[in-house]
């Protein structure tokens, strides 16, 4: 069992630096099979909100984003091109603890999209090929026969451990920049400890922000 720990008092300056601690925390510890899960909310051009799990592939602490890859014409892809906005959830039970965050969302540099890509198993990579991610599917078979297609265009034999399958255009990484923050920690009786933080993003360029200093303060839970 782990002990309780509560937010420092006072208040980091800094949330990302706790955020980071706690992901690095999480990942160690093993509590969950998928530490890097996180729920990512957003809302369609006519307003219909919806969220999904995804995986944080990188957490950047300084300046502070964090990166998900995904299909972009996706339903999300989709939602992120008319509401550049996300909200997000990271919920470690086996350690107690929550994080959410809320900002704008860009798209990753090409070049760290291709990166990422290059590190997936080949059969992960002709999936990004093959599913039309979000649209309707006549069946199973059906899906089966668009992967087949697709290792037959590159050249690569079912079950393959190796191939050259590059990035599709319609594929990549998003980088969400908060400019909110909370922190939550369990407390016994339901007292939990609870902080948000706040800061002010500054379009820096396609891919990112300047970012203010943040301000925070503790919440009733």
């Amino acid at each position: 069992m782990h002990s309780i720990a509560f937010l420092p008092d006072p208040l980091p300056l800094d949330p990302f630096a706790v955020f980071a601690e706690w992901f690095g925390e999480a990942a160690a510890r093993r509590t969950q099979p998928n530490p890097d899960a996180m729920v990512v909310a957003t809302v369609d051009a006519d307003g219909r909100p919806s969220a999904r799990v995804v995986l944080c592939k990188h957490l950047v602490a300084s300046p502070g984003y964090v990166v998900f890859f995904t299909n972009y014409q996706s339903r999300k892809g989709h939602a992120l091109s008319a509401i550049p906005r996300a909200a997000a959830v990271f919920h470690w039970d086996g350690l107690s603890r929550q994080v959410r965050i809320e900002g704008p969302v860009v798209r990753s540099p090409a070049e760290e999209s291709d990166a990422y890509f290059s590190t997936r198993a080949v059969a992960s990579r002709l999936g990004a090929w093959a599913s039309r991610q979000s649209e309707p599917l006549n069946s199973r078979a059906a899906l089966a026969d668009q992967v087949a297609s697709a290792a037959m265009r590159f050249g690569v034999e079912p079950g393959a451990m190796a191939g050259n399958v590059p990035r599709p255009p319609h594929w990549g990484g998003f980088r969400l920049w908060p400019d909110a923050m909370e922190l939550w920690a369990e407390g016994p009786g339901r007292v939990h400890d609870r902080a948000r933080w706040t800061r002010a993003l500054k379009p820096a360029n396609e891919f990112g922000y300047t970012c203010g200093p943040w301000t925070g303060t503790r919440l009733n839970p």
